[in-house]
């Protein structure tokens, strides 16, 4: 399964990384939000993990330019944050995310999670 990470947080993305091609994926990391998106189109992912807030354009943005465009807008987005406003869910949920996890993430959560919504996108 080819995975996309995009947070500008290094040590996240490399333990995310790490443990994601340990199970035997393939990751790509962007540090920024257009970075993403240029990744997103040139490799087209199986799953987006996606954090909402990066230099370089927001992950709201991105989510939004993800979900237009007809080469990326099938592939599943797990939004990455540390914010715990309690609204923040519905609204990234409404804008097309299908998964939203706090940072940092639990490693066998977000595994069963990309695999879960990433299989159905397969098919």
């Amino acid at each position: 399964m080819k995975i996309l990470v995009a947070d500008d947080d290094r040590v996240l993305t490399h333990l995310i990384h790490a443990r994601l091609r340990a199970l035997g994926w393939t990751v790509t990391v962007a540090h920024d939000a257009m970075q993403a998106l240029m990744f997103a189109m040139r490799i087209v992912p199986d799953a987006i993990l996606l954090d909402i807030d990066m230099p370089g354009g927001t992950g709201v943005e991105a989510i939004r330019k993800l979900k237009v465009s007809t080469k990326t807008s099938q592939i599943p987005i797990v939004v990455l944050t540390g914010s715990i406003d309690p609204g923040e869910e519905s609204r990234i949920r409404a804008l097309g995310a299908e998964g939203f996890m706090m940072k940092p993430p639990d490693i066998d959560a977000l595994h069963a999670l990309l695999t879960e919504l990433a299989e159905p996108a397969k098919a």
